[in-house]
């Protein structure tokens, strides 16, 4: 069964960028909660967000949507 990895992803770009739950969410508007239940799968970033995320990351939008 193939998943969504926009939790990895997220979590892979916002270390990546030495950025810490709480300083990514603020860049993005939002609460550390928020990071970090995307992180967790808990709950997804909305889709207006993800044009935003992939600026900030300098990725594809795309990229969050690979399966595995």
């Amino acid at each position: 069964m193939k998943k969504i990895i926009i939790s990895e992803k997220i979590k892979k770009y916002r270390r990546e960028n030495n950025l810490t739950q709480e300083k990514f969410g603020q860049i993005m508007g939002i609460s550390a909660q928020a990071v970090s239940k995307w992180e967790r799968v808990e709950c997804y970033p909305d889709i207006f967000i993800l044009p935003d995320l992939a600026r900030l990351f300098n990725c594809r939008v795309d990229d969050f949507f690979i399966f595995k």
